[in-house]
């Protein structure tokens, strides 16, 4: 299970460093997406994978899986969920503003 998780982590994060790279706003957000994806996923590859286990101690207390990780996840899920609209803002008015989707646009005027 943990190499199926190291497979998919990687490939968002590789996917969404190359979008990252790119001079487009919205393949600069969907890269960040990719990447917060891949965060979320690495948090609950180091917590530890354990199939059909809730967060509950049970009487013995050596079947628990660890709910802190999962409290992370949701946070780091809300704080992607601002960031992605806060960038998905930017990129529409830069291009109402300018009528590109380009990374350029936003230096400004270069003549000043």
């Amino acid at each position: 299970m943990e190499w199926m998780m190291l497979i998919a982590i990687s490939v968002l994060f590789s996917v969404g460093t190359y979008f990252l790279l790119t001079r487009s706003l919205i393949k600069v957000t969907i890269g960040l997406i990719l990447i917060a994806h891949g965060v979320h996923l690495l948090f609950f590859t180091m917590a530890g994978l354990r199939e059909g286990v809730p967060p509950l101690v049970q009487m013995s207390g050596d079947h628990a899986t660890d709910p802190l990780p999962q409290a992370l996840v949701l946070t780091a899920i809300v704080i992607s969920f601002g960031i992605t609209a806060f960038l998905i803002i930017l990129a529409y008015r830069n291009y109402e503003e300018h009528r590109t989707e380009d990374v350029e646009g936003l230096r400004g005027d270069q003549d000043e």
